[in-house]
């Protein structure tokens, strides 16, 4: 999940977010679309400076704020990408866009999670090429889990499923990515408080260092602090205003690169991993 990303899949803010009502999609009182809009506008740049091709969905006029969110609705793995069911009622028509984006790029589809089953990207994290970790909460549900277990099974790749605590209610949106940001193969920061503990184990097991993100920039940024984007290992893009966690990514050896993003990130709760469906790392 940090290597050097070659292709992404994003959705422009200025179409996603145009009409969007705060109350409606549960962003918060610094929500302002068109400051959202250059907010995403600046990251999108920081991503193609990286050198990462961006491949952008629709721009049509459909309402969907949370498609700007494109790590939600797919997965990609190296046989092909994976459609998801979303866990969020306003959000389970995005998996669509996903798949009309893949077939104009020429990426396989390898499967569906089908409903009752539900799956958001946020929720998945690969230790390692043959071993997925998913978040099992509001958003990712037993079904869906064994679902993607059974599709993965093939291509030798074992699914393991950590149950998530509540925290701010059914409304907000805790991931399994809301706690860790991979950074190398061997190095992620982590909010070691609301990491599972099996998960955690594993993690340590595997000798993947891990960083921990200060706890009080944590709390302020409503977990948008950890949630950080590696363009190639040890490179990183994260939200502006954070300095106590980037000092302990860069003590770590990592490079970071930050954008104001209080209107975007902070206010709708999903940061710069949040923003980009990587389709190609290598």
């Amino acid at each position: 999940m940090a290597a050097k990303l070659r292709r992404v899949l994003m959705r422009s803010a200025a179409s996603a977010m145009r009409h969007a009502k705060p109350a409606e999609w549960h962003y918060g009182p610094g929500f302002d679309a068109a400051r959202a809009a250059r907010q995403h506008q600046a990251f999108a740049e920081l991503v193609a400076a990286s050198g990462a091709e961006v491949e952008w969905l629709t721009d049509d006029d459909d309402g969907l704020a949370d498609s700007v969110f494109t790590h939600d609705p797919s997965l990609v793995t190296e046989q092909g990408a994976i459609i998801l069911a979303m866990g969020k009622a306003l959000r389970r028509s995005e998996p669509a866009l996903h798949e009309s984006a893949y077939a104009r790029m020429g990426v396989p589809i390898l499967g569906r999670i089908e409903f009752p089953g539900s799956v958001e990207g946020g929720d998945c994290v690969w230790v390692d090429r043959q071993t997925l970790a998913i978040g099992r909460g509001v958003r990712t549900n037993e079904a869906g889990i064994g679902q993607m277990a059974d599709l993965l099974r093939p291509l030798g790749v074992d699914v393991f499923g950590y149950d998530l605590p509540l925290w701010h209610g059914e409304d907000a949106c805790l991931h399994l990515m809301s706690v860790i940001s991979p950074l190398a193969d061997d190095l992620a920061l982590v909010h070691a408080p609301l990491l599972p503990t099996a998960f955690y184990q594993m993690l340590r097991r595997r000798g993947i260092t891990l960083i921990e993100g200060d706890a009080d920039e944590f709390r302020d940024s409503f977990g948008l602090s950890l949630n950080v984007l590696p363009t190639a290992p040890r490179e990183v893009i994260a939200v502006a205003g954070f300095p106590k966690t980037a000092a302990a990514m860069e003590a770590a050896g990592c490079r970071v690169q930050t954008f104001e993003a209080d209107a975007l990130c902070i206010a709708c709760e999903g940061g710069p991993t949040c923003l980009t469906r990587p389709v190609l790392r290598a």
